[in-house]
């Protein structure tokens, strides 16, 4: 899995991998040349006496060597640059993939998850890269050419070369080989230690609220404390790989001299090809440990990389089609037919036999408890994901036909939860409508009654905004996102209960300098309090993801029970009775004015 995902994202790159393949072959050439000039020097020049001989040597390993340091700042640079990019490449790779998927994706991987793939992993695998860089070419023709220039040294004294290879691969692979399952536990544990911190992080005011800091700081010792365990586990087991290789290599180096020595006092072999010899076994020494650094990295590296992979090759189930529709012919037309949704594995469905249709002019409302699948509708509709069954319609065509880009100029979604992006006040309304002027900006948040506390901000439009817009209320941050909707002037507008958290007061002036800006438009707007969706010219009541009853908020009244139920409880939790539950009764609290 490392080697093809490797493949696959150098492969852009092959002109500069090339180029450093042959940077470190000139830096090889150069490194393995120096030892045999230097026995020469001695057994030619210094024995001999021939100054000369030194003198032209010497010039010829000092031009050897700045070819060789020369290439070797040449190969570091070209090979820091060809990793940083393919690091890039694949971290844009992996976030374009988690942007395409579905929500049904994402609940599978987990954002925690997602997040220490596109970083932690990515890096890993990059790392790799880059330390095997310096070693994929270099080790190698190193250790063979040594062995091969070895050889032309003394013959009986290379064998134990091929001796010290055999003993270091047992000893890697013995090592090695017991790492891979806990670089998989490794990596799962900083999962669960993102998914932890982000979490306490993000609900710290409930964390609080419920003094609950001791068991959520219990939890995350615990799983830190597991990360530790794992971490040191494999760290001791991976301590061990350079005492063996360095154990191995001092005892062959010491029986290299022995049997050395004993040749060359039997006069079978010259003391410069000695010299040259341990120079040769020093080059392997080095090659062995480059290669050594490159293993320790490979086996967590191998499990990011397939991590990575599984992300990668994770198909969303919400795709464009090959040949979409890329005009809609009944702009503002919206409707649903027995549209329903499943999720994998679930026993029930969330919603079921839903009709449901809407034009322009029209606002329609949906009514209905907790759980009984008004957000889920709305995303059958943005398609988020698809309806298990029946059909949902944008424009007169099946969003399963329609092109995404034109679905998404086409209906603009307000969620229950306003999340505000990093930046300005100015840049996330102009997610909206990248191209609006200052005069829409300001427009745009009079009629979501946010002209006048952005106006109080110190720099106005561009004062800075933080990652969810926690720097603003609740209510600002849904005001700024009704603001982001409107600039886009869209066909379809879908409010998900996004009114909540505003008072009665700014929510009454906002709906009345909204009313004018949509009324062309198709809205359809969630909602769970029967006084935000009384005056809507249809509402529509849920209940276990089926329509239970359509009408105006009278003929309801008359002819739903739920929707009377619905009422008499708001009411009861507003006044602490009820007072219309007979014809004929009035109550100034009854929204009815005392109808039936």
């Amino acid at each position: 899995m490392l080697f093809r995902l490797l493949r696959t994202q150098l492969r852009p790159h092959r002109r500069f991998v090339a180029l450093l393949g042959l940077l470190q072959l000139a830096q090889i050439l150069a490194t393995l040349a120096l030892p045999t000039l230097g026995a020469a020097v001695i057994d030619n020049g210094v024995v001999k006496a021939d100054s000369g001989y030194i003198t032209r040597t010497g010039l010829g390993m000092l031009a050897v060597a700045l070819v060789q340091v020369a290439a070797s700042v040449g190969a570091v640079s070209l090979s820091a640059r060809t990793a940083m990019a393919m690091g890039r490449d694949l971290r844009s790779a992996v976030f374009r993939r988690v942007l395409d998927f579905s929500a049904r994706e994402v609940g599978q991987f987990g954002t925690p998850s997602l997040m220490t793939r596109t970083v932690n992993d990515v890096q890993q695998v990059q790392m790799l890269v880059l330390s095997a860089f310096g070693v994929v070419v270099s080790a190698p023709l190193m250790c063979l050419g040594s062995i091969a220039l070895a050889l032309r040294q003394d013959i009986p004294l290379s064998l134990l070369l091929v001796t010290l290879m055999v003993a270091l691969g047992m000893s890697f692979g013995l090592i090695l080989g017991r790492t891979d399952p806990f670089y998989d536990r490794m990596q799962k544990y900083l999962d669960r230690i993102n998914g932890l911190l982000r979490e306490r992080i993000t609900g710290v005011r409930v964390v609080r609220a419920f003094v609950r800091d001791g068991h959520e700081g219990a939890r995350f010792r615990r799983t830190n404390s597991e990360l530790c365990d794992v971490s040191l586990h494999v760290g001791r087991m991976l301590a061990t790989i350079v005492p063996v290789v360095l154990l191995v290599l001092n005892a062959f180096m010491a029986a290299v001299v022995w049997f050395g020595a004993h040749r060359i006092d039997a006069g079978a072999m010259r003391f410069g090809a000695l010299s040259a010899f341990l120079s040769y076994l020093m080059l392997i020494m080095m090659s062995v440990v480059m290669v050594t650094f490159v293993c320790l990295a490979m086996p967590r590296a191998r499990v990011s990389a397939e991590r990575i992979q599984q992300v990668l090759a994770t198909e969303p189930s919400v795709t464009t089609p090959p040949r979409p529709v890329r005009a809609v012919p009944a702009p503002g037309q919206l409707a649903l037919y027995g549209a329903g949704f499943r999720y994998p594995g679930a026993q029930e469905p969330v919603l079921s036999g839903i009709d449901l249709s809407a034009g322009p002019g029209e606002t329609v409302a949906i009514l209905g408890s907790t759980g009984s699948g008004k957000t889920t509708l709305l995303n059958l509709v943005l398609r988020h994901f698809d309806a298990t069954e029946g059909r949902v319609h944008v424009g007169g065509v099946d969003v399963r036909t329609l092109d995404t880009e034109v679905l998404r100029r086409t209906v603009s979604f307000v969620p229950q939860r306003a999340y505000l992006f990093s930046g300005t006040v100015a840049g996330n309304l102009r997610f909206g409508n990248p191209d609006a002027t200052d005069d829409e900006l300001w427009h745009a948040l009079e009629i979501t009654q946010a002209r006048d506390f952005v106006e109080r901000l110190p720099q106005r439009l561009n004062s800075p905004i933080t990652q969810g817009g926690t720097n603003v209320s609740g209510g600002q941050r849904q005001r700024l996102a009704i603001a982001r909707a409107v600039l886009r002037r869209p066909d379809i507008y879908l409010f998900d209960d996004c009114f909540s958290a505003l008072d009665h007061a700014t929510d009454a002036a906002l709906r009345a300098a909204l009313e004018p800006e949509i009324s062309r438009a198709t809205v359809l707007t969630v909602a769970q309090r029967v006084s935000t969706v009384q005056h809507a010219q249809r509402i529509v009541v849920l209940d276990a993801g089926r329509v239970v009853a359509t009408g105006t908020h009278e003929e309801l009244l008359r002819t739903s029970t739920s929707y009377r139920e619905i009422t008499r409880s708001q009411l009861t939790a507003l006044t602490g009775h009820y007072g219309g539950s007979g014809p004929g009764h009035r109550n100034r609290h009854d929204p009815s004015g005392g109808r039936p």
